[in-house]
């Protein structure tokens, strides 16, 4: 059986967020998760082929200026349309580590989603505030709801 694969596509400029990538790949290699392969790609280095080659996809963003970081925008520009009709449905989560309230980056993504057709498998995950060690956790179990539900077939 080939394994499911599973995308992260996150921004980590910092220590923390780099933390949060992290724990969204401890989450999806969960050892109970076993069809599954998961990999995180920074998103100025995403291409359209690993969006193509991707069965979900998880997008991690800080909130820059009320609005997604510079980087996860570029990947959408250059990957939107290759992808556009190849990809209709693909199971996304998100999350945003927001030191407002993250409503605008919140705004902006889901509204890129929605041109993609993409499946929002949970409401996106906003983590405000000042740095808490619980954000670490959120996005863990974000990263092994994912894999399990590709691994399970859900999604």
């Amino acid at each position: 059986m080939t394994p499911k694969q599973l995308l992260i596509v996150a921004h980590a400029p910092s220590p923390n967020t780099r933390k949060l990538a992290e724990a969204a790949l401890r989450g999806a290699r969960h050892p109970d998760i076993e069809q599954v392969e998961t990999r995180w790609v920074p998103p100025l280095e995403a291409q359209p082929q690993d969006v193509l080659q991707a069965d979900a996809i998880i997008l991690g963003t800080t909130e820059n200026l009320g609005y997604m970081s510079g980087a996860l925008k570029d990947f959408f520009d250059r990957c939107y349309y290759p992808v556009l009709e190849e990809k209709q449905g693909l199971p996304c989560a998100l999350y945003i580590r927001a030191g407002m309230d993250g409503t605008g980056t919140r705004r902006a993504v889901e509204s890129i989603v929605t041109g993609l057709r993409w499946n929002w498998v949970q409401a996106p995950l906003t983590l405000r505030g000042d740095w808490q060690d619980a954000f670490e956790q959120q996005v863990e179990e974000l990263g092994m709801y994912m894999a399990a539900g590709l691994d399970n077939a859900v999604f």
